[in-house]
C-alpha cells in the first residue's frame, strides 16, 4: 500500500470519548477532514500494565475499549496503525502463564529468553551486563515454576515491577515467528494498514554487545518481518530510539523511520529564537520519516541526538522545560551517559507547556513540523494544546502521566472551541489539501531569527516564514487557479 502524505492522529483507544466506537464517530464528525493520513491507536489489546504496552495477546481487543468490529469500521475510512511489541509480551499472557505452570515442559517454553540462551550455564555475568544499554537495573526476572518448584530466570528488558510484567520473546525461535505471523494475519483481516514495531531495537541479545540494535543480526530479523508484512500488504514502522546514524541505516534499508530529532530541534529553535541548527539539520535528512512533536512518552534527547548537540546547551533547554513543569526519563547505564554525566533520555511534558503555553509559538512549531518532509503525526493531547497534567503525576507517581489525559465528549467539545485549537485544525486541513506538499522541498536562505521553508509542484507552491522574534507565522501559497494567496496562522 502507499501511505497517504497527510496528517495522522495518535491516541489511546479510550482517550477520546472513552472507547473505539466514540473514536470512530469523532473521526467522521467533529474531527472530519483532519486525520486523513490515518490514526495510530495506541495498544487496544488486553494488557496487564504500562497502559497497553504489556499486551496479553494481539488476537483480542480489550472489551473495555470495544471489539475488532470497531477497528474494522474505522479502517473502512481511515488507515489504522497499531503497535506490535516484538520484544516482549505480558507476564499475564496465556503463553507465559502456561510456562509458569509447567516450566520447560510447556509447549510455549521456547517463546521466552531463559538465561541459558544468553549464558550457556544460565548464570548472569555482571561484566557482560555492564556493556548493555539497560532499561532497568537488572535485565532479567526470577520466577518460580508451580509444578516443579524450580526457579527460572527470564530476560525482561522493560518493566518497573520485580518480577517484570513484560517478558522478552526469543525472536529466533520457530514458535515465536509462528506467533508473530498469527498476529500479523489477524491485523490484515481487521483492516490494519500499518504496524509499528515497538522496541524492535532490543530483540537481539548477544554477549559482548550493548544488546541494542545489534548489527548485522537485527537486519536478519527485519528482513523476515518485512517479507511477512509485504506478503500481507502491511507497512512497517520500526520504533528505535538510538543514535541518528542507526535511524539513517534503517531508512537506507528501506524502512519508514521516526524523526526523533525534530521535536528537540524545533523546541530549541523556538526557545533560543534561532533557526541555525534546524536549518542545518533539514538540509540533509531522509524523507521517508514520520514526524512528531509529542507522543505518549516524551521529547527524545539521548541517545537520539548524541553527536548532534552540546550537552551544556541541552541541559539549559532541559532546565527551562523543568521550570515549566516537565519531568525526565533518565539513562541508567553509566556506559551510555555522556562523558560529563548528562543522562536525559526524554523530556516528559506537553509540547504546549514546553513552549510556555504560548499560542503563537505552539502554532509555529506545528507549522514547522507540517512543512518538514514526512508523514506528520499529532498526538491527541497536542491537538488540544493541553497543559502539563501535574495533578495526575502527583496522584500516580508516574511521570509519563503528565500528557496522558482522558477526555469525555463534553471535554472534547470544550477543547475544540479553544482558539488555538481552531487555528491548529485550520493548519492541519491546509497541510492535508495543498498539492505542493507532494512535490519538492527546500530550505530557503534566511537570517537566524527567521525560518523559511518551501514546497513546489509544477505550478503549485507554498512557503512558510516564521519570525522567531515574534513567533508570527505566515504561509504564502498558490490557490487552484495559480493565484498567490497569504495565510497568517
Amino acid at each position: 500500500m502507499l501511505l497517504k502524505n497527510q496528517v495522522q492522529l495518535i491516541t489511546y483507544p479510550d482517550s477520546l470519548g472513552g472507547n473505539l466506537s466514540t473514536l470512530n464517530h469523532l473521526l467522521q464528525n467533529e474531527l472530519a477532514g483532519l486525520f486523513t493520513g490515518g490514526v495510530h491507536i495506541l495498544p487496544p489489546f488486553p494488557s496487564s500494565g504500562d497502559r497497553g504496552f504489556a499486551p496479553l495477546t494481539y488476537l483480542e481487543i480489550d472489551p473495555a475499549f470495544g471489539t475488532w468490529d470497531d477497528i474494522r469500521s474505522i479502517g473502512e475510512h481511515t488507515d489504522i496503525l497499531v503497535d506490535l511489541m516484538v520484544n516482549h509480551i505480558s507476564q499475564q499472557s496465556p503463553y507465559f502463564q502456561d510456562f509458569l505452570l509447567k516450566g520447560r515442559s510447556s509447549e510455549y517454553a521456547d517463546l521466552f529468553l531463559t538465561l541459558d540462551k544468553v549464558w550457556t550455564d544460565g548464570v548472569p555475568v555482571q561484566k557482560d551486563i555492564d556493556q548493555m544499554f539497560l532499561r532497568r537495573e537488572v535485565p532479567y526476572s526470577t520466577f518460580k515454576i508451580h509444578e516443579s518448584g524450580e526457579e527460572e530466570k527470564v530476560w525482561t528488558t522493560f518493566g518497573k515491577t520485580d518480577p517484570s510484567e513484560q517478558i522478552d520473546l526469543d525472536i529466533r525461535a520457530a514458535i515465536t515467528q509462528q506467533l508473530l505471523r498469527s498476529f500479523f494475519e489477524n491485523f490484515k483481516s481487521n483492516n490494519v494498514k500499518i504496524v509499528r514495531l515497538d522496541a524492535v531495537g532490543y530483540v537481539i541479545k548477544k554477549l559482548g554487545t550493548s544488546c541494542f540494535f545489534v548489527e548485522p543480526d537485527i537486519y536478519v530479523f527485519l528482513d523476515w518481518v518485512k517479507s511477512l508484512a509485504n506478503e500481507l500488504e502491511i507497512e512497517l514502522l520500526p520504533e528505535v530510539h538510538a543514535h541518528y546514524s542507526v535511524q539513517y541505516k534503517l531508512a537506507d534499508f528501506g524502512c519508514w523511520i521516526y524523526d526523533f530529532i525534530l521535536p528537540y530541534r524545533v523546541l530549541e529553535t523556538l526557545v533560543n529564537r534561532s533557526s541555525r541548527e534546524l536549518r542545518h539539520y533539514l538540509a540533509d535528512r531522509p524523507a521517508n520519516q514520520f514526524t512528531m512533536l509529542d507522543c505518549h512518552d516524551g521529547i527524545p534527547v539521548k541517545p537520539d541526538l548524541d553527536g548532534l548537540i552540546r550537552t551544556d546547551e541541552a541541559q539549559r533547554l532541559v532546565d527551562i522545560c523543568l521550570e515549566r513543569g516537565a519531568n525526565l526519563s533518565l539513562i541508567l547505564s553509566d556506559k551510555h551517559k555522556s562523558e560529563d554525566g548528562f543522562n536525559v533520555h526524554q523530556i516528559r511534558c506537553t509540547y504546549y507547556s514546553a513552549l510556555n503555553e504560548d499560542d503563537d509559538a505552539y502554532l509555529a512549531a506545528r507549522a514547522i513540523q507540517f512543512f518538514v518532509p514526512g508523514i506528520p503525526q499529532v498526538y491527541y493531547v497536542g491537538l488540544f494544546a493541553a497543559k502539563n497534567d501535574l495533578a495526575r503525576v502527583a496522584e500516580t507517581g508516574e511521570g509519563r502521566e503528565i500528557n496522558r489525559q482522558n477526555y469525555t465528549m463534553d471535554d472534547i467539545e470544550q477543547q475544540l472551541d479553544k482558539k488555538v485549537v481552531q487555528r491548529l485544525m485550520e493548519l492541519i486541513r491546509f497541510r492535508n489539501s495543498h498539492q505542493a506538499f507532494q512535490g519538492e522541498f527546500s530550505v530557503l536562505d534566511s537570517p537566524d531569527n527567521q525560518l523559511c521553508l518551501n514546497w513546489k509542484l509544477e505550478g503549485q507552491q507554498c512557503s512558510l516564514t516564521v519570525d522567531l522574534q515574534t513567533y508570527q507565522s505566515m504561509i504564502h501559497y498558490t490557490d487552484p487557479s495559480g493565484h498567490l494567496e497569504a495565510y497568517r496562522i
